[in-house]
């Protein structure tokens, strides 16, 4: 079935050590794909030391607005919201998207949001989108919860409280080197016959008495019920995906040092705060990429960034 919305839901964040507290995740714009010669920095790897060519993602990153703080507590049917915090000073492109207060005090609402502190278990920011800052002709920005990793709720609240109102790059959340997990809705391809969607084997032609050439031999027994294993036409595409362990190999400010000459087909240029990363990521471009610290990191990994020797910015449109 179709995704519920476009921007991907993260419904589970992983437990984390931190020595101060920061967000867990963040949210770009997929603009393209180009590649990179780095030295292979892993010691298992036949071509360690050596420069090797990779394919690498580019997404725009605008920074984030940090619009409100949501605290919750824990019930026997999970977590449950009992307080929000918004900001003062809230984008006006954030109207596209919700309805905001009027005569709202800030300043009454955090004195009742510390005297429950008790109660709450996990702190949660309230984040949007400028997509007026990206490459992206839209102005509706997309909303999102991130989750705040700290050492004590009372560390997640005081910084949550200090970000309120304020933007956060990607920078801030993470490093180069670092491993994530990328979440996102995949391209929609529509109704697709099971040719398409399983890779069903097309029956001879030649045949009179199969009733049909694109479809399954048989569809099994109907009563009580058709076996799920059974290929059928349906809805491709438009899922939520998670990728794991994703590397970021370069975090910069000047997006035009890794555009493609000519823009990215579809996409255009990436004018500010970009992210590099190795190998590809679910969805189109202009698709949003929600990014998460992994949830199953790699037992060994390489500490230190890779060494990048060269982006490919060459037109890849022949030109």
């Amino acid at each position: 079935m179709r995704a519920r919305r476009i921007v991907a839901r993260i419904r589970n964040w992983p437990q984390v050590i931190v020595e101060k507290p920061q967000l867990m995740g963040f949210a770009a714009y997929k603009a393209g794909m180009t590649h990179a010669v780095v030295i292979e920095d892993r010691p298992t790897s036949p071509f360690y030391g050596k420069e090797v060519v990779k394919a690498v993602t580019i997404l725009d990153a605008p920074p984030l607005f940090v619009y409100g703080i949501r605290l919750y507590s824990s019930t026997l049917y999970g977590l449950k919201s009992i307080f929000e915090v918004l900001a003062d000073n809230l984008p006006k492109d954030l109207e596209r998207k919700t309805s905001l207060p009027k005569n709202y005090n800030k300043e009454e609402k955090i004195v009742k949001a510390r005297q429950l502190l008790n109660e709450v278990t996990e702190v949660r920011v309230l984040a949007c989108t400028q997509p007026r800052l990206s490459g992206l002709r839209k102005k509706t920005p997309e909303i999102m919860e991130i989750k705040v990793a700290a050492k004590s709720v009372e560390e997640a609240w005081n910084y949550a409280l200090s970000i309120l109102g304020k933007e956060v790059r990607a920078s801030d959340v993470f490093k180069e080197g670092q491993y994530v997990d990328v979440i996102s809705v995949t391209k929609g391809k529509g109704f697709q016959g099971v040719v398409k969607r399983y890779g069903v084997k097309i029956m001879p032609r030649w045949h009179k008495h199969r009733k049909g050439h694109r479809r399954t031999g048989t569809a099994s027994p109907q009563k009580p019920d058709m076996m799920y294993s059974i290929p059928r036409p349906g809805q491709l595409g438009f899922h939520q995906r998670t990728e794991y362990n994703k590397r970021i190999i370069k975090i910069g400010e000047d997006g035009l040092s890794v555009t493609v000459k000519g823009g990215f087909v579809g996409y255009g240029i990436v004018r500010g705060p970009y992210i590099v990363l190795l190998g590809s990521v679910p969805g189109p471009r202009g698709r949003l990429v929600r990014l998460r610290f992994p949830m199953r990191p790699p037992k060994s990994a390489p500490t230190t960034p890779p060494k990048i020797m060269n982006i490919d910015v060459d037109s890849k449109q022949g030109g």
